[in-house]
């Protein structure tokens, strides 16, 4: 008798708080809600199984909590502050056109891979990301005493376990594949860490973001910066006014505006190969490999909310344990409008100091009306070449790179830097100077 009364008072006031809640949400009176769901709970009581009503409850108050969760977490993190697009998601899945994003530079979605659907020559419809937590058991005595200290783990558990997922794909997403003139990927060149070979980064490699950006023509005034763990050790070592800065904010993830720059601090930024290449999402570093750093301009970014539903299922049919079990699935994505609004910084490697690369000639003149010429290389190793400069083209074929312009009828004299670089060794580099003055000259 003693637990029939006690399951009833319980149900009663699940119903009661529930139903203030719930009305109160809707601008209802808190008490109107209350009475309103224990009448309910009466009229439905006799045609529902056994504890639907309140798990249903449950449902609606567990799923709230989450979401509220995972919107906190975004506060003062470097996602924070970008378009959100939210409201033009329908059933998990937003048209890309609706939000600005130009299809013939969706290049930038390898990173999931996610379904695309073009629905005509205009438009693309994507699904967001699905994110599913674990299952955790919870006693049945646990979820129906109302245990809210119980309810504020799990909940915290799980938005946690969310939240790190859903930055860490979206960094993926806003880090560049592979170094290219509009989504360039530099390299550190500091002194070499004797440990592990990582070239520190310095200020000048930031200097040489923020060129590589300007050169891209991205404006200045929303460039956001987020700098890996190595690189923020890195330049609180050299830098005092970045030092003082950090020390000022380094419990709100955002650091400070230098460099022209946002900069916020992350801890788990994608890994690029020796060879420049982007891994997968929460891949093993492998020797050499180290995370990066990343740029973007924030009004080409967009992040976008979809549905958040609990999984559950009850104590009554799983007679051995009697427990229930208890997950959350959870739509969100975030990705760039255009592909030349970002730019990525990662650590260089330098097995030792041995190694050599050298270019012949040094100096490159096309002639006004057009034409090539070749460079030979001689490498110890591997070696990368790096963006051709403007208006000129730039192609490798083993020891073989060739340079080539089209007629220079801009008015005015081109010029530029080709720097050739030894990839077990980057601090082991040859500059190749290029010129073509202009027609007529």
């Amino acid at each position: 008798m003693n637990k029939i009364i006690l399951t009833a008072l319980t149900a009663v006031l699940f119903n009661t708080l529930a139903g203030g809640v719930l009305a109160s949400v809707a601008g209802l009176p808190a008490v109107a809600g209350s009475v309103g769901m224990n009448l309910l709970a009466a009229v439905l009581g006799a045609a529902a199984p056994a504890g639907a009503l309140r798990a249903g409850v449950y449902k609606e108050i567990w799923t709230g909590e989450l979401v509220k969760a995972l919107r906190g977490l975004l506060a003062g993190t470097w996602l924070d502050g970008i378009p959100d697009s939210s409201s033009l998601v329908n059933n998990d899945i937003i048209h890309l056109v609706e939000v600005g994003v130009d299809p013939d530079v969706l290049i930038n979605n390898t990173t999931y891979p996610i379904p695309l659907q073009a629905l005509d020559d205009k438009d693309i419809a994507i699904q967001l990301d699905k994110f599913q937590t674990k299952v955790t058991p919870i006693t049945d005595d646990e979820l129906y005493a109302i245990s809210y200290d119980k309810m504020s783990r799990v909940k915290e558990s799980h938005s946690n376990a969310i939240n790190d997922a859903k930055f860490a794909k979206a960094a993926h997403a806003l880090c560049p594949n592979e170094n290219t003139e509009k989504a360039p990927v530099l390299v550190t060149t500091g002194e070499r860490d004797p440990d592990t070979g990582r070239l520190r980064l310095t200020p000048g490699d930031i200097v040489r973001l923020k060129a590589a950006l300007d050169k891209a023509r991205v404006p200045a005034d929303k460039r956001r910066l987020v700098l890996c763990s190595d690189h923020v050790n890195d330049l609180l070592m050299a830098d005092q006014k970045f030092k003082e800065q950090y020390n000022l904010n380094q419990t709100e993830g955002r650091i400070g505006r230098l460099y022209g720059f946002d900069i916020y601090e992350y801890g788990n930024t994608p890994l690029y190969t020796t060879a420049g290449k982007k891994k997968a999402v929460d891949a093993a570093a492998e020797a050499g490999e180290f995370p990066c750093s990343f740029a973007f301009y924030t009004p080409r970014v967009f992040k976008a909310t979809g549905s958040t539903k609990m999984y559950y299922s009850e104590a009554a049919t799983d007679p051995e344990y009697q427990r229930n079990k208890i997950n959350f699935r959870h739509y969100f994505i975030c990705m760039f409008k255009k592909a030349d609004a970002g730019a990525a910084i990662r650590s260089g490697y330098q097995a030792s100091s041995e190694g050599s690369i050298s270019a012949d000639p040094t100096t490159v003149t096309i002639q006004p009306e057009g034409g090539s010429q070749e460079v030979t290389v001689t490498a110890s190793g591997a070696y990368t070449a790096g963006p051709a400069p403007d208006g000129f083209e730039v192609s490798k074929d083993g020891n073989t790179v060739t340079i080539s312009a089209e007629a220079n009828d801009t008015g005015a004299q081109k010029s530029g830097s080709l720097v050739l670089t030894l990839q077990s060794n980057n601090s082991k580099t040859a500059t190749v100077t290029i010129t073509q003055e202009k027609q007529g000259e």
